[in-house]
């Protein structure tokens, strides 16, 4: 006799990074996301030794 399968009505829990993932991808936050991204990539190029660049010769 085959074991009896468990069904569970349940919807699965979700997942902290598939929610997280969601968040940043919402058509809402996107303005928002982008702004981060793009301070990011300043400070990145401010503290690296390309700032160098920008100094009067």
């Amino acid at each position: 006799m085959p074991p009896k399968t468990v069904r569970s009505s349940r919807a699965p829990e979700p997942s902290y990074a598939r929610d997280t993932l969601s968040v940043f991808t919402n058509q809402e936050n996107r303005s928002i996301v982008t702004a981060i991204g793009l301070f990011a990539v300043g400070v990145a190029f401010l503290h690296s030794s390309w700032s160098e660049i920008l100094l009067p010769a």
